[in-house]
């Protein structure tokens, strides 16, 4: 999977090689590391429900042997458990008051599209 990356400053640009920059929020690269970061919390969470992401607040991309995205995301619990292993693209957030949770994350992801590799080394929710 190739990710590509707008907004990558112009060669004559000031900012140099190795130096964050803003990136959309909607952009695919960005949606899909959103994603990898959720997989990571789901996977160290002791919570029955799988968290989704909801909203992308801030993203910023590094070219750094790859692309690093750090992004700022809110994720929310959904209906679907945990153990049954579905689709994230098919979980719809929870509607239930005493159970709707929403978290702020911080994640970086770290892609080399070349090797198809995915690292995460920071996850933080609160």
């Amino acid at each position: 999977c190739v990710v590509s990356v707008t907004n990558v400053p112009p060669p004559h640009s000031t900012i140099r090689p190795g130096f964050p920059v803003p990136v959309n929020t909607n952009n695919p690269g960005v949606r899909k590391a959103a994603r990898f970061g959720v997989y990571r919390y789901n996977n160290n969470s002791n919570d029955l429900f799988l968290f989704k992401e909801s909203q992308i607040k801030k993203a910023m991309v590094q070219i750094v042997r790859g692309l690093k995205y750090m992004l700022h995301v809110e994720i929310k619990r959904t209906v679907c458990e945990k153990r049954d292993h579905s689709s994230l693209d098919s979980c719809q957030f929870q509607r239930e008051k005493n159970l709707q949770q929403m978290l702020t994350c911080y994640f970086e992801v770290w892609i080399t599209p070349w090797t198809h590799k995915v690292h995460i080394p920071v996850a933080h929710c609160h």
